[in-house]
C-alpha cells in the first residue's frame, strides 16, 4: 500500500521568512519546528520538503547555494530534535514574465507551485498516496497545489500565512485546516492519520479554523 506523506513548504513553515537568504548562516528554524518534525518521524509519516526557490532563476545565487541552505536546514533539525526530512524537492525555475533572467532556469515548469510536479515526482519516486497525504504551507499557492494534486491543504499562520487570512491577500483558496504554526498542524495531522475513515475533505466534524 502506498505511504501517506506530509509535504512541507520551507520558508515561513520550517525556517523563518526573511526573503531571499543570501547567507547560509541567516537560515534559522521557527521555534518548535524541529520537535514538530520529530513527531511526524515518530509516527512514521514520510516528511518531504517541497519549495519554490526562484533565486537561481533571478540570478541571485546558484543552485549549490540552495543546496547549502538545505544542508543547514537538515543539520538544524537534527541538532535540535534528532528530526529528519525523508526527501527534499525544490523548483529553481521561473518564467520570464515572472522575473526569470538566468538562461538555465528561466522557463515555465510543472514543478513550480501551484503546479503539482514536485508532488507527483515525490509520489512516483517514494510510493506515496497523494490522496491520503497532507501539504503544509503559508501561502495560497501551497494550498492550491495541495488541492490540485488531491492532497489535504493546511495553512499555517507563520510566514505569510497571516496575510492569506487578513483580507489584504485576495484569494479564493479555502484551506482544509488552518493552524497557528507547524506544531499545531502536526497535532491535527496525527489525529486525522490515526483514523483513515475520516472524510477530511469538508467533513463537518472537523474544525477548519
Amino acid at each position: 500500500m502506498p505511504n501517506r506523506a506530509v509535504f512541507l513548504d520551507r520558508d515561513g513553515v520550517l525556517n523563518q521568512e526573511v526573503g531571499y537568504i543570501h547567507k547560509v548562516e541567516d537560515l534559522h528554524l521557527i521555534p518548535g519546528v524541529a520537535q514538530a518534525v520529530r513527531r511526524l518521524n515518530e509516527q512514521n509519516l514520510f516528511c518531504c520538503l517541497v519549495s519554490n526557490q526562484s533565486g537561481p532563476a533571478r540570478n541571485y545565487y546558484p543552485t549549490r547555494h540552495v543546496d547549502a541552505l538545505h544542508d543547514r536546514l537538515c543539520n538544524l533539525l537534527k541538532a535540535e530534535a534528532d528530526a529528519h526530512l525523508d526527501a527534499l524537492y525544490y523548483c529553481p525555475y521561473l518564467s520570464q514574465p515572472e522575473g526569470g533572467i538566468h538562461p538555465d532556469y528561466t522557463c515555465w515548469s510543472t514543478w513550480r507551485k501551484p503546479n503539482t510536479g514536485m508532488l507527483v515526482a515525490a509520489a512516483w519516486e517514494h510510493d506515496l498516496d497523494l490522496s491520503r497525504s497532507f501539504m503544509v504551507g503559508d501561502k495560497a499557492t501551497d494550498v492550491d497545489m495541495a488541492h490540485n494534486a488531491g492532497c489535504i491543504g493546511i495553512l499555517v499562520q507563520t510566514g505569510f500565512g497571516d496575510r492569506v487570512l487578513s483580507g489584504n491577500y485576495q484569494h479564493h483558496t479555502q484551506p482544509d485546516y488552518i493552524a497557528p504554526n507547524l506544531a499545531a498542524a502536526v497535532d491535527w495531522i496525527i489525529t486525522v492519520a490515526k483514523n483513515d475513515s475520516l472524510n477530511f475533505h469538508g467533513d463537518p466534524g472537523i474544525s477548519l479554523h
